[in-house]
């Protein structure tokens, strides 16, 4: 068989399976996070949320709110360099993000097996 029949043939094929992925995958729902950085935010986000003292006084005084957490924890960074010390049985991880005031904050938290400490909140200045 000549090369541009086999060619035809192994395109045709993939063609064919990538509609049948494209169908199945997409009524699931699926999430691919295989980068570090996707995989802590996607593991912080699925455990429910514990707020420390020293967050609590941050947004009681309202110039953040829950919400920019939130949003902290679906599209920040995690500074990897200055994580992963140890605090209490957990891992600590430093998060930069946006308020939904879009000022940047970097927010503070402790995972743990079963749940995360919000544990600080920061303001930095923007550049």
């Amino acid at each position: 068989m000549k090369f541009k029949y086999r060619l035809a043939y192994f395109l045709f094929g993939a063609l064919i399976g990538i509609i049948f992925l494209m169908f199945f995958l997409n009524n699931k729902k699926a999430d691919f996070c295989y980068l570090p950085n996707c995989r802590v935010l996607k593991n912080i986000r699925s455990k429910a949320m514990v707020i420390s003292p020293t967050a609590q006084q941050k947004l009681d005084a309202k110039w953040v709110t829950m919400e920019d957490v939130k949003t902290c924890t679906e599209d920040g960074d995690v500074d990897f360099s200055r994580s992963k010390e140890k605090y209490k049985g957990g891992t600590t991880y430093i998060i930069e993000g946006k308020s939904t005031k879009d000022e940047l904050i970097e927010v503070e938290m402790v995972n743990y097996d079963n749940k995360v400490l919000l544990k600080d909140i920061k303001k930095l200045e923007n550049n």
